[in-house]
């Protein structure tokens, strides 16, 4: 179809080659290679990480990004820029020939080419899927000087993302935004781009600043203006360096540097971001530049500052240090533009699965949760933490999925544990960790979770076959909560929410909703808000030192034995009530933890536990697993820790951790 003879149809044919979800490397090798390539010399598709041999022949492929990024209307030109840089993240080695077709296509006449395709260059560069070479050097520097400003700025900001292998080529790329702001001193945004790529080539700013800082020192006085844009950009370039990946390297930038940036605290406060404030790099990069004075006075009026503003010197340089970190977040605008083009996909997704595309349905919420699993790894605070709701929420969506195809497939109700039971308590699972493993959760959200469980619920009877009093009673509970939430006027009952309310009113024993579970599960609609708040996560972590496989514990065969952790809570309350999960084999222990000894606040706290095993099994060695559960419960129960164990449902707050142990007399 990429070759149709009707235009839409190319264009719509490359815009769908860029949403594929599985694709061998040989086929995407093929599709950039007007010469057909032997099939035994390829890789077979890769499926969730892993290789398979090759089944099917090509030749159909050969040469499709070549036909697209020549074809004579720039509508198609433009789709096929755009699913070749979508691709990339499939194989390496077809992101570097990719890159020679995109950057070929830097010369198209059409500018709305030209934008996308610097778009698609953009995209590889933030998932490091963009290699720069040097034979491509040129073509970039030119792009700095275009006379278009958005190619410019786009270019600037590829540039601001890629790594550079060579010095040469590192200082080509900081010259090329020199030249680009001289010619253009409006575009003060370079600055923010020159420390990025500092930052990200700290070894190579090294060397810039140590060559400036000569320059400096032989110039006579009067002779070096530090008000042009040449050494402004160079010092910018120069004292980025310390924040680098590469501080484990010796990077010995000279104090000199540090004094002469003083005069561009706003350019390296902007470039920071807001990690830390102006008076913290203003204290920093006069220590840094052996002024001690700035260390024990306030900071003077000169820059804008009040009389009480003191900084201790080591504290800033520590801070500021410690912002390296930070900075390797991805930019929030770009993860909450990611995670909306995800969110949309689910919809799209769940919209699928109503009709008989389940299988393309699960495969592509499997997708959007791996994305957001990377997001999750890359960012921090409340949008970490929403990224981890968000994969916590599409697992759970995945399941339904999943349950609804057993539903569609088997109408008929079996006794015994079955895949349905295994999905459901999966999924129970899931909306419990949404629910309380979460701090904060804003009124929309709760509404999202709400209808969840709601839906479980739904699915439960539909296993059961009856109407259990159980279950009718928490889906009523659900109901009168999401009508509480609603009970302002700012937002209205879903259709789901409705309808399964009307159910209740016409027949409160809920004859009436099996008999309708796939009239109500059609009106059920996945639409998360990226609306968050101030949402944090719960979470635990368990350690036990010096103990492995090859650094056991000891213990004496039958007699009780004391195991000493050390834990980590995020975000635990006072009211929370946590418990050791320890099992050996089948055999199953429970311990209260109590916070009286743990030193922090409510966002953090650290302590250490000797927690008793009752009894050790009459074996040479064994392997204890251990976890931290946390109750789910209304309110602060009654009941104390130590005796038996939870008494309402739980979530697994911490990986699990083994513990090694073997007996004395083995030693």
């Amino acid at each position: 179809m990429a070759r149709d003879m009707c235009t839409k149809v190319r264009i719509e044919a490359f815009k769908a080659l860029g949403k594929m979800q599985r694709v061998s490397e040989g086929v995407l090798l093929q599709s950039l290679s007007k010469k057909v390539i032997k099939t035994d010399t390829m890789s077979g598709p890769i499926i969730n990480g892993q290789k398979l041999p090759p089944k099917l022949k090509i030749p159909c492929a050969a040469g499709i990004f070549s036909h697209g990024i020549e074809d004579e209307f720039y509508q198609v030109r433009t789709a096929a820029c755009t699913s070749l840089g979508a691709l990339a993240k499939f194989s390496s080695q077809y992101a570097e020939k990719a890159l020679d077709l995109l950057m070929d296509m830097m010369n198209d006449d059409t500018e709305a080419v030209r934008l996308q395709t610097l778009q698609a260059l953009f995209h590889m560069a933030t998932y490091g899927y963009l290699s720069m070479q040097e034979k491509h050097m040129h073509m970039f520097l030119g792009l700095l000087v275009d006379a278009n400003a958005l190619i410019r700025n786009a270019a600037h900001k590829i540039l601001g993302l890629v790594n550079m292998p060579k010095l040469q080529m590192f200082k080509s790329a900081v010259d090329g935004l020199i030249t680009s702001l001289e010619k253009n001193p409006e575009e003060q945004d370079i600055y923010g781009i020159l420390f990025s790529i500092g930052k990200n080539h700290g070894s190579f700013s090294a060397n810039i600043a140590k060559h400036l800082a000569k320059e400096i020192t032989m110039a006579s006085v009067g002779e070096l203006i530090l008000d042009k844009p040449r050494i402004k950009a160079l010092l910018i370039v120069s004292i980025s360096a310390p924040f680098s990946d590469d501080k484990h390297k010796k990077l010995d930038i000279p104090s000199i540097i540090f004094s002469h940036a003083i005069s561009l605290l706003e350019k390296v406060s902007s470039a920071l971001g807001e990690e830390v404030n102006q008076d913290s790099v203003l204290s920093y990069l006069c220590h840094k530049g052996g002024m001690p004075f700035w260390g024990n006075r306030s900071i003077s009026t000169e820059f804008g500052e009040s009389e009480s503003c003191k900084v201790e010197t080591v504290e800033v340089g520590v801070k500021i240090e410690n912002t390296a970190k930070a900075a390797k977040c991805l930019d929030r605008v770009l993860v909450m533009q990611s995670m909306e083009s995800i969110l949309q996909t689910v919809e799209g997704a769940w919209t699928v699965k109503m009709s008989s595309h389940i299988f393309e349905a699960q495969t592509i919420l499997r997708t959007c949760k791996e994305e957001l699993k990377v997001l999750a790894e890359n960012t921090s605070g409340s949008i970490g933490a929403f990224s981890s709701f968000l994969c916590e929420y599409l697992h759970a969506v995945h399941l339904f999925v999943e349950i609804w195809q057993l539903i569609k497939l088997d109408n008929s109700y079996t006794f015994g544990l079955t895949s349905h039971d295994i999905l459901l308590e999966k999924l129970n699972i899931s909306i419990r960790r949404m629910k309380y493993c979460y701090a904060g959760l804003n009124r929309e959200l709760e509404v999202q979770v709400l209808e969840l469980s709601l839906l479980a619920n739904l699915f439960g009877l539909s296993k059961i076959g009856a109407c259990s009093k159980v279950v009718l009673g928490k889906m009523l509970w659900i109901i009168s909560r999401l009508e509480g939430l609603c009970a302002d006027g700012s937002r209205e009952l879903s259709d789901f929410s409705r309808e399964i309310k009307k159910a209740f009113d016409a027949n409160p024993i809920g004859d009436t909703l099996i008999g309708n579970i796939h009239t109500l599960f059609e009106l059920f609609h996945v639409k998360l808000t990226t609306d968050f708040g101030m949402l944090k996560e719960i979470s635990a972590v368990l350690q036990v030192c010096d103990n492995s496989s090859e650094n056991p514990l000891s213990y004496i065969c039958g007699l009780p034995v004391g195991v000493s952790f050390n834990i980590s809570l995020w975000n635990i309350s006072s009211h929370h009530r946590l418990w050791f999960h320890m099992s050996i084999g089948e055999s199953v222990q429970h311990a209260f933890l109590e916070f009286s000894s743990f030193e922090g606040n409510e966002e953090v706290k650290n302590g250490s536990m000797v927690v008793p095993l009752d009894a050790t099994p009459m074996v040479h060695s064994f392997v204890l697993r251990v976890c931290l559960l946390m109750e789910c419960s209304y309110g602060i129960s009654t009941n104390q820790g130590g005796h038996g164990g939870p008494t309402d449902c739980v979530v697994q707050l911490s990986d699990e951790l083994d513990v090694y142990f073997v007996s004395t007399g083995q030693r």
